[in-house]
């Protein structure tokens, strides 16, 4: 069984890349063979880790993955093509996945095939494809430049289908655009560009729905609509309560009170401490040391005489 990427490396599938590329460091860091040497279960993680980051660490690798793996969905995991589906073979449907129309052409494979006659509008397939923007573009707007992969009408054939479109009549290429992003844009909102998505052999192109993925920056994570910034606390500090200082997403520093015997994972929100002025919640973490002072070092033998 294939193993999830984006669950090895503990991102959502709406992560900003540059999200994903920060998982990947500090999981590779972590167990890294240097780091654990003789230590055969963190080097399979470490393997596992680098094996995650090869399918996505370019936006266009990430793009074919994903882009696979919703074809997988479409098509009931590419099982056995000859008998399942209806009927219906290979060529037929990556048309209709493609938006393109399989009644009047030749399969890939050189058949002529004649599906049963029903309404059909010549339109190509829409599309939905991510855009990665940093917290100052989300805040500020303005126009961004961006390409996507999609359907265009091959121009071998004038679309007729031959073999450099595998009979299609499109060809998958590469596109240039330039969108016009709202100042105070949302994590998750949608921007559509109509007729910009896979175009189609005879007919009108299908619309462009762009995702906007907002960076968080370091140490902060989006949960759908909600920004999450880990706060690394030191452990007698969690236990015995206290106080902290924060800097928040708009460069403000906050301190915030840390109630006794608070444990790892526990959040707290900050109204209007967000981005754009919405609510922030912070997960206290452990701070972890790099290294220890010898005070520090007799404390904490002190502490494990006591059973701590």
């Amino acid at each position: 069984m294939a193993v999830d990427p984006y669950q090895t490396l503990g991102v959502s599938k709406d992560a900003p890349h540059a999200e994903i590329k920060r998982a990947f460091r500090r999981l590779a860091r972590q167990y890294h063979p240097d780091r654990n040497p003789d230590d055969s279960a963190s080097e399979e993680r470490f393997k596992a880790v680098q094996s995650a980051w090869e399918q996505l660490e370019t936006p266009d690798k990430r793009r074919q993955y994903d882009e696979e793996q919703q074809m997988k969905q479409a098509f009931g995991g590419f099982g056995d093509m000859s008998g399942g589906m209806g009927g219906m073979d290979l060529g037929d449907m990556l048309r209709q996945f493609m938006g393109a129309d399989p009644r009047h052409s030749s399969s890939p494979f050189g058949q002529t095939r004649t599906a049963p006659t029903r309404p059909h509008s010549a339109k190509g397939a829409d599309m939905n494809a991510p855009l990665d923007i940093d917290i100052e573009q989300a805040m500020t707007g303005g126009k961004v430049q961006f390409t996507v992969n999609r359907l265009r009408r091959c121009t071998e054939c004038n679309a007729r289908g031959c073999a450099h479109c595998n009979n299609l009549g499109v060809r998958r290429k590469k596109s240039k655009f330039t969108i016009e992003v709202p100042k105070g844009a949302k994590h998750g909102q949608q921007l559509k560009l109509p007729k910009m998505g896979n175009e189609h052999p005879s007919g009108e192109p299908g619309d462009l729905t762009m995702t906007l993925r907002i960076d968080a920056e370091e140490g902060r994570r989006w949960e759908g609509d909600y920004l999450i910034q880990e706060v690394p606390t030191p452990y007698s500090t969690l236990m015995l309560g206290g106080e902290i200082r924060i800097s928040t997403p708009a460069g403000k520093t906050v301190s915030v009170k840390v109630a006794p015997e608070t444990r790892i994972g526990d959040r707290k929100r900050l109204p209007n401490q967000g981005f754009s002025g919405a609510d922030l919640d912070i997960e206290f973490t452990l701070l972890e040391q790099e290294s220890l002072s010898k005070e520090q070092r007799d404390a904490l033998e002190s502490l494990r005489e006591k059973g701590l």
